[in-house]
């Protein structure tokens, strides 16, 4: 798989707590230069990174992040402000101990609210899998599934572990056919990026994979 290939599908993400203004453009100068999928920051700085990327990339931004235990409305909230503030993508947590309170129907309640409140942006969804089991991952599967989000995504990358190929093998088997999976979290080399990709992922969430190949120039 070549490399531009892997650079368009990767999120190229900086989500530090001490992000500066400066560290975030720098992250939009590169998304623009090597063609990322997009960029994806903290949604304090959407508005200005809308601005200075003027459609040459999509910004994408976080909500309910890390712990997924805000309020729907505080969740559909920050969304539609996301929006507002010219937001191209959003990706949200769950709530993870509704997972763990088999809180099914609440999840999918969510989850629609949120998709609503994006405005027909992309919205992804982070489930967290290293804090699942296997039955709570396929049932997230399901969920999304029937819920109207455009992915499912595996970790914040703020937890103990971050995107595992055996979990991107277990959504592809598990989501609807319209359901993307976006892999997130230690994607650390070239050839574990192409291997997500090859598994069935469509988006990498990285900070790394630009890193490798403003290195290789």
């Amino acid at each position: 798989m070549d490399l531009q290939t892997i650079l368009s599908h990767c999120d190229h993400t900086l989500l530090s707590t001490t992000a500066t203004w400066a560290e975030i453009r720098a992250i939009l100068d590169d998304g623009i230069r090597f063609r990322t999928a997009s960029a994806c920051i903290p949604a304090s700085y959407v508005k200005a990174a809308a601005a200075y990327a003027d459609g040459k990339l999509p910004i994408c931004t976080v909500i309910g992040f890390p712990n997924g235990y805000s309020t729907t409305a505080a969740k559909c909230f920050e969304a539609a402000d996301a929006v507002k503030n010219g937001a191209d993508e959003i990706d949200m947590v769950i709530n993870l101990g509704w997972v763990k309170d088999q809180r099914w129907e609440d999840l999918l309640a969510e989850i629609r609210a949120v998709k609503d409140a994006c405005g027909g942006r992309i919205l992804k969804v982070i489930v967290e899998t290293c804090q699942l089991t296997e039955a709570e991952k396929i049932r997230m599967c399901e969920i999304v599934s029937q819920s109207g989000a455009d992915y499912i995504k595996t970790s914040t990358g703020f937890s103990t572990a971050g995107a595992a190929f055996d979990d991107v093998t277990l959504f592809k088997a598990h989501v609807a056919p319209h359901v993307k999976i976006k892999a997130a979290g230690g994607i650390a080399s070239l050839e574990d990026a192409a291997q997500f990709l090859t598994l069935g992922a469509d988006r990498l969430g990285t900070s790394r994979i630009v890193k490798l190949a403003k290195a290789m120039e």
